[in-house]
């Protein structure tokens, strides 16, 4: 392989041809279109033309220059940019037919993958086989399934199985096992694939994982024909069976200690078993790299093995084993093949595979004669993982590896190579110089690394490095083989649990200091560069003159200059939430937010729109703490983020329409639920801040007063807030709904019109009456609703009758968060600036429909 790759560096430069392919996969990965045939055509052109004038060259009397080898190395840009535009193609074209969204079909298929349990549902994937209408795969057509036609869905499924929001531990009868094969009556959906604002791709994660969508399991009341049949033991997805039976074994033993789910995480690659509190912990403390079977375990694991094999290659039976295969290329192999079995022991994620892909990259690189420069032996791992994952290039860790793996190399000390190796020095030298080197790396990677982990989580933690001093060997030296010794020999699995409790003990009291994690706001794109370039410089092994230099370059990444509107200005910025309502409104010097968006799941077990939403968009911002929290009424889709707001920023003042003695507000008069300053949002309660007028036009105090069964429902007590300034106005309604407009048109009518209205009860029918539509006259709409919602909402005689009066509806599922400045009324969708071919398009090209 060596050779082979010394011949092909003769005809064109390696580290070239490694950057023309990074860069062709990189530019199509960043379109928000698949390349349509003539465009196709012309790249096929272009790579064909430089292989032509690199042939053509030596042969035209210049075969001594280098020009030749460089065009037939950038022939590989075009080539791997149409390379990775028909593998995307291929992908989406395994994707749900928008047709059968909220369609119930029948599926027969091999449940795959490892069936999860969270919260009362099964959630897991299935190879589907057969598929049909209602009736059809059992032969018993029920009267109301359509006529049979044709039906082609994807080759792979996402399931949830189960009422969630349940408590207690899965079922052990009728509980979906790995190779099983079942006919199911599905409800279908795409993958939930809007243009991410915070948090992980969905539809690019699918994408790479050959999912094609998801689909709810149905039982329709009467129907026995739904109901879910096993019908094989196949045999098929052995390794995943046997993990799921391993991870009910380890529960089994371990019972229900939090840290049975970090060993189950990093064992069996089951992350959902680790508890969110967990996480949140983990995640603080700069460690959630270390909670998920990530490239560093795969590749620690290797290098164990690799060590372990080369010492029993040496003292083996004989010399024979040595003449055979020498001592290093055994523990390559071995190391390799230790990896692999890892990687499909953990389920064989996506950056598992990448792992094993570079690690056996960098074994047959080694198997050659040539010493490979490490820049350029980098540049060719990278190549060939972006060959066969070309998406990898999005995933923060490809980039956090690599860079780690460069600074440790720019880094290292002149003439370090040179120096006597370790094992042939004296016991405590050794130590000292190895505690020195894990000491240096470890700065490095804090140090170098720190920008980048701001530029992919707008967070870094303060205590990173002494976390990651003792969590790094910890678990990647302790626990985890411990883990996975332990799925042969359980005892081993009592030691595991006592090195995460006592890792668990050390952090708890850390993290709990004031500024244990910094998050600033999101810095410009120039000042990113320049943070990253300090990294750099600091890392560099020049004098420290010049490394100090770096520290004025750090600045604007830390502290980047806040955009706020001028005073007398306001400006909204509205959040796509799923089925719920968020308004941010921000001043010269002060932000209210009126609503927090919903909990998700029946009980808020995937967690609220506060923390996945709310808090990283407020982060990014340079939120420190809210002025005013306006809770609409009790609604979870509306107050379903309050308690997570409330436990991580400081809230100066909160108004609601909340009864007394409600968990948010409260029992203390005057008080919210964290102690924040309560006050009832009650019609003619008004106020300015920066030269903006806050004013509530309902409900009204009588409303509010009204308790038991006179009280109103939630959604008549909603808070109405007119926001003034600039000569321009916001309406936030709530879920009003007609009655209570009638009311406000017939006592507010004169302060009713406004520029940017919050369209009420996310478009339902029952709201947005004529009346009140013409006596707000509103230039933009915006509707906040979930993007496959089951009320229909919003309502199609809603949107039509906002477009008939020339009023631009903006539907915020499509928009990813929509920006309106009131100082020039010009707005603009995030979503417009992030879509991209992989995201699920739904009617219309942006946010907007135009009138």
């Amino acid at each position: 392989m060596g050779a082979s790759l010394h011949g092909v560096s003769a005809v064109m430069p390696l580290g070239v041809a490694a950057g023309a392919v990074l860069a062709g996969t990189l530019l199509q990965i960043q379109q928000p279109r698949l390349l349509a045939s003539p465009e196709r055509q012309m790249l096929l052109g272009a790579a064909l033309l430089l292989l032509l004038l690199a042939w053509i060259g030596p042969r035209a009397g210049r075969g001594r220059s280098r020009w030749p080898r460089i065009l037939g190395a950038l022939a590989l840009a075009p080539a791997a940019l149409l390379l990775t535009d028909l593998r995307a193609e291929a992908g989406l074209r395994d994707r749900l037919d928008p047709a059968l969204q909220d369609r119930l079909v029948q599926v027969e298929g091999v449940i795959v993958g490892l069936p999860v349990w969270r919260e009362g549902a099964w959630r897991g994937q299935i190879e589907v086989e057969r598929a049909g209408w209602p009736g059809t795969l059992s032969g018993a057509r029920v009267a109301d399934a359509p006529a049979p036609v044709p039906l082609v869905l994807p080759r792979r499924l996402q399931v949830f199985w189960g009422e969630s929001g349940l408590s207690g531990p899965p079922p052990r009868a009728g509980a979906p096992r790995a190779g099983q094969r079942w006919r199911l009556a599905l409800r279908l959906r795409p993958v939930e694939a809007p243009a991410p604002l915070h948090g992980p791709d969905l539809a690019l994660r699918a994408l790479e994982e050959g999912l094609g969508g998801q689909g709810r399991v149905v039982q329709r009341s009467g129907v026995a024909d739904d109901r879910p049949v096993l019908l094989a033991e196949t045999g098929q997805a052995r390794i995943d069976r046997w993990r799921q039976d391993r991870r009910e074994h380890l529960f089994s033993v371990l019972g229900e200690r939090p840290a049975a789910g970090v060993i189950a995480g990093l064992s069996l690659g089951d992350q959902s078993a680790i508890e969110r509190e967990d996480w949140a912990l983990f995640r603080l403390a700069g460690l959630s790299h270390l909670m998920a079977i990530s490239g560093l375990h795969v590749t620690m694991f290797a290098w164990l093995a690799g060590v372990l094999i080369a010492l029993l290659w040496r003292r083996g039976p004989g010399p024979g084993l040595m003449l055979i295969c020498p001592a290093p290329r055994a523990a390559r192999l071995g190391g390799v093949l230790a990896a692999l079995g890892y990687a499909l022991l953990s389920g064989w994620g996506v950056p598992a595979q990448r792992t094993v892909l570079m690690l056996a990259t960098v074994a047959l690189l080694r198997e050659g004669a040539r010493d490979w420069p490490m820049p350029r032996l980098l540049a060719l791992v990278a190549a060939v993982v972006a060959l066969a994952d070309p998406w990898a290039l999005l995933q923060p860790g490809f980039w956090l590896s690599f860079v780690a793996v460069a600074l440790l190399i720019a880094s290292e000390p002149p003439g370090a190579r040179m120096r006597t190796r370790p094992a042939q020095r004296p016991g405590a030298a050794w130590l000292r110089e190895s505690l020195r080197a894990l000491l240096r790396s470890q700065w490095v990677a804090t140090l170098g690394l720190a920008p980048w982990t701001l530029l992919f989580f707008q967070q870094i933690s303060l205590l990173g490095l002494p976390a990651n001093l003792v969590a790094i060997p910890l678990i990647t030296l302790v626990v985890t083989p411990l883990a996975l010794l332990g799925l042969l020999l359980e005892p081993l699995w009592l030691p595991a649990v006592w090195a995460i409790d006592l890792l668990r003990l050390m952090l708890e009291p850390l993290l709990a200091w004031p500024g244990a994690a910094w998050s600033p706001a999101a810095a410009p794109v120039w000042a990113q560069a320049l943070g990253l370039a300090a990294a750099v410089l600091l890392t560099l092994p020049w004098p420290w003159a010049l490394r100090l230099l770096a520290v004025p370059m750090l600045l604007p990444l830390l502290w980047p200059a806040l955009e706020r509107p001028q005073p007398g200005h306001f400006e909204l910025i509205v959040p796509d939430v799923g089925q719920g309502h968020a308004v941010l409104v921000r001043t010269a010097g002060h932000d209210l937010l009126h609503d927090t968006g919903p909990a998700y799941g029946r009980q808020g077990e995937a967690g609220d729109a506060g923390e996945r939403v709310l808090l990283p968009l407020l982060r990014r911002l340079g939120v420190r703490e809210l002025d005013h929290l306006v809770l609409s009424h009790r609604d979870s889709d509306h107050s379903g983020g309050a308690a997570s707001l409330l436990a991580a920023l400081p809230v100066r003042l909160m108004h609601s329409s909340l009864e007394p003695g409600h968990a948010l507000r409260g029992r203390p008069a005057g008080r919210a639920a964290a102690g924040v300053p309560h006050q009832p949002c009650q019609a003619g309660l008004r106020w300015q801040r920066d030269g903006v007028e806050f004013e509530f036009l309902h409900p009204t105090a009588a409303a509010l007063a009204r308790t038991g069964p006179d009280r109103p429902g939630s959604n008549a007590l909603s808070c109405v807030l007119r926001v003034a300034g600039g000569g321009r106005v916001a309406l936030l309604t709530g879920d009003i709904g007609q009655e209570q407009e009638l009311m406000l048109v017939l006592r507010q009518s004169g302060r009713l019109r406004a520029d940017v209205m919050q369209v009420p009860h996310h478009g339902s029918a029952s709201s947005s009456s004529l009346q009140f539509v013409n006596s707000v006259t509103p230039g933009w709409a915006i509707v906040q609703a979930g993007r496959f919602n089951p009320h229909g909402h919003p309502a199609v005689a809603v949107v039509q009758r906002l477009q008939s009066r020339g009023t631009k509806v903006i539907h915020v599922n499509r928009c990813g968060a929509w920006h309106w400045y009131g100082a020039n009324a010009s707005e603009w969708c995030e979503q417009d600036e992030r879509i991209r071919y992989w995201h699920q398009p739904l009617p219309g090209t942006t946010g907007r429909d135009w009138p």
